[in-house]
C-alpha cells in the first residue's frame, strides 16, 4: 500500500514537472542545495571528528539535531508550505485505515527531497564518534530516530494547522500565533539568555544548551551517542527512552488529530444573513469602485491570507525593540519596514480571487473602476497602520522630529507599492492557498519563475519610492529637518502621481489580459 501511494506520488510529482519547466529548474535547485548542503554537514562532521573534543562534538551535533527537529515543525510551514501531493484529506475518500494513512504519509514525508537530505545529514554525524565503537555503532539507530521525529513532527503539525478549530477562524488564530512566536522566539530567547547568564562565558552557556536540550523530546535521540562516548550509559539509556516515548507521543497524537480532524465529519451550521444589511456595500459608494473598494477592504478585514500580513504591523517595532533597542535606527525605521511589507502584498491581487474571479468580469466592471477599488481597500488599512506605526515609534524614541522623514520615506514606498500592485496584478497570477484552507499551506504549482517576479516588483517600488527615499536619507545625515517635509511632499505628489498612472495602465491591461488571467488560475492545481 505504502509503495504504491509512494508511485503515485512520483508519478504525480513527474507529470507536473514535465508539463512546467520552470518548476523543473526550481526543484533541481532545491536538489543542488540540498547536495550543497549534506557536503557541508559531512565537512563539518570530519572536522569535527577530526579535532577529537567530544564535548565540542556533543554541543553541535545536539544543537544541530534540535534544530533540525524546529526546523521540520517550522521551516517546512511558515516558508515553503507543506507538500500537498499527498495529505490526508486526498487520501481520505480510499478503503484506508488510518495506520494506513499514517504509514504512507510518513513514507512520502521521508522519500521526498527534504527527508532524504534529513535522513543522510544525520546518519553523516555518526562520524565524529568514530573514536567509540560503541557510540558509532548506536549513534546510526539514533540518528534513523531522530530523522523520523524530524518527519513525524512536521506531519503533525501539518495537520493540527488544517484541522485545529475545524473552521477558518481556527486556522488563522494557529497560524497567526505561530508566526508571532517564530518572528519573536529568537529576540526572546536572547533577552532571556542576557538576562540570566550575563556573567557566563558565551561557550559555557552554548554548551548549557545542548546539555538541556539533550534532556528533552526534541535533542534526546542526539544526545545518545554523545553519552555513551562520555562512559555516562545511565543517562543515555534514559535519553533513549524519551527519544522513543517522543516518537510513540507523536504517533498517537498524529493518530487522534487525523481522526478530530480528517476521518470525523464536519458538521456546519449554516447561519442565515440578516436582511437588509450589506456590510461595507451598503456604507461605500455605489457603482465599480465603490462595490470593489468594499469588497476589497472586507477581505482585508476577515480573509486569512491578508489579515496573515497585518501581523507584521505590530511584530516589526517588537523585534527591532528586542534586537537593537528603542533609540537605534531599526526601531526608529520600523515604519518605512511595515510600508514595503505591505505594499507589495497585493502585487497577485486577482489570484486570492480565485475561480470568483469570473464574477468580477462577468459584471462588466471597468478596468480602472476594478484597481482603483482594490487598491483604496488595501489604502483603507495600509496608510493608517503605517502612520500609526510612524507615530508611536518615534514617540517612544524621543524623535519625533524626524517624523516627516519617517512618513516621508514610508508612505513613498508604500504608494509607489500601490502602484505597481495595480499593474502587476493584472499580469501576474499564481497559485495561492483557497479562502478556506489552512495558513500554512502551499498548493502544488508554484514555479522558480513566480519567486523571481517577487523581487522585479520590489524593485519596481523601490525605484518609484527612491526620490522620498534618497531626500529622507539626506536629510537624516545631514539633520536638516526641513528635508524631512520635502520628502513628505515628494511622496505624496510622486506616489500620487505613480497611484494615477497604475490605475491606467493597469486598468487598461486588466480589460486585455482578464480572460487569460481567469484561464490561467483555473490551470492551477487545487490544494
Amino acid at each position: 500500500m505504502v509503495a504504491t501511494v509512494l508511485r503515485l506520488r512520483y508519478r504525480i510529482l513527474g507529470n507536473i514537472l514535465s508539463r512546467n519547466p520552470w518548476q523543473l529548474v526550481g526543484f533541481c535547485l532545491g536538489v543542488l542545495s540540498a547536495l550543497w548542503l549534506l557536503a557541508l554537514v559531512a565537512f563539518a562532521m570530519i572536522a569535527l571528528a577530526g579535532l577529537g573534543d567530544a564535548s565540542v562534538s556533543r554541543m553541535v551535533v545536539v544543537l544541530g539535531g534540535s534544530a533540525l527537529v524546529a526546523g521540520w515543525v517550522i521551516g517546512p510551514l511558515l516558508i515553503a508550505g507543506m507538500d500537498t501531493t499527498v495529505d490526508a484529506g486526498r487520501l481520505a475518500p480510499f478503503p484506508l485505515t488510518r495506520r494506513q494513512v499514517m504509514l504512507a504519509l510518513t513514507g512520502t514525508g521521508a522519500t521526498g527531497v527534504p527527508g532524504i537530505t534529513t535522513t543522510l545529514a544525520a546518519l553523516i554525524t555518526a562520524i565524529v564518534w568514530w573514536r567509540s565503537p560503541v557510540a558509532l555503532l548506536v549513534a546510526v539507530p539514533c540518528a534513523l530516530l531522530g530523522a523520523l521525529v524530524c518527519v513525524i513532527a512536521g506531519r503533525l503539525a501539518g495537520t493540527l494547522s488544517a484541522s485545529l478549530g475545524g473552521n477558518r477562524r481556527g486556522r488563522e488564530l494557529v497560524g497567526t500565533l505561530a508566526l508571532g512566536l517564530v518572528i519573536m522566539a529568537g529576540p526572546i530567547l536572547s533577552a532571556v539568555a542576557v538576562g540570566v547568564g550575563a556573567a557566563v562565558d558565551a561557550v559555557d552557556r552554548v554548551a548549557l544548551a545542548a546539555d538541556v536540550l539533550g534532556w528533552t523530546p526534541i535533542g534526546a535521540a542526539w544526545a545518545v551517542p554523545a553519552d555513551l562516548a562520555a562512559g555516562t550509559w545511565a543517562s543515555a539509556l534514559v535519553k533513549v527512552l524519551i527519544a522513543v516515548a517522543t516518537l510513540a507521543g507523536l504517533w498517537l497524537i498524529w493518530s487522534r488529530a487525523l481522526a478530530v480532524g480528517v476521518v470525523a465529519p464536519r458538521h456546519r451550521v449554516a447561519r442565515a444573513a440578516d436582511p437588509g444589511r450589506l456590510g461595507l456595500f451598503g456604507l461605500m459608494p455605489t457603482g465599480g469602485v465603490g462595490a470593489t473598494w468594499a469588497r476589497s477592504l472586507t477581505a482585508w478585514l476577515r480573509d486569512p491570507r491578508y489579515l496573515r500580513q497585518l501581523i507584521f504591523v505590530p511584530l516589526f517595532p517588537a523585534l527591532f525593540a528586542f534586537t537593537g533597542g528603542l533609540r537605534e535606527g531599526p526601531f526608529v525605521a520600523s515604519a518605512v519596514i511595515v510600508a514595503f511589507v505591505l505594499s507589495i502584498t497585493g502585487y497577485t491581487d486577482i489570484s486570492y480571487d480565485g475561480t470568483a474571479f469570473a464574477s468580477v468580469l462577468s459584471t462588466g466592471v471597468r478596468g480602472w473602476q476594478d484597481r482603483l477599488g482594490r487598491l483604496l481597500g488595501a489604502a483603507t488599512v495600509g496608510i493608517p497602520a503605517v502612520v500609526l506605526v510612524a507615530i508611536v515609534t518615534l514617540v517612544i524614541a524621543d524623535a519625533v522630529a524626524l517624523l516627516p522623514g519617517v512618513l516621508g520615506a514610508a508612505l513613498g514606498i508604500l504608494l509607489a507599492g500601490y502602484a505597481v500592485s495595480a499593474v502587476s496584478s493584472a499580469l501576474i497570477v499564481s497559485p495561492v492557498s483557497a479562502p478556506g484552507d489552512s495558513p500554512f499551506k502551499t498548493v502544488p504549482g508554484q514555479t522558480f519563475l513566480n519567486g523571481l517576479l517577487v523581487f522585479v516588483v520590489m524593485a519596481g517600488v523601490l525605484v518609484l519610492a527612491a526620490p522620498s527615499l534618497i531626500t529622507t536619507v539626506i536629510g537624516l545625515v545631514t539633520g536638516t529637518v526641513q528635508l524631512g517635509w520635502i520628502a513628505l511632499a515628494i511622496a505624496v505628489v510622486v506616489g500620487s502621481a505613480a497611484i494615477t498612472g497604475g490605475v491606467i495602465v493597469g486598468g487598461r491591461t486588466l480589460e486585455r489580459t482578464g480572460p487569460s488571467l481567469l484561464l490561467r488560475i483555473k490551470a492551477f492545481p487545487t490544494g
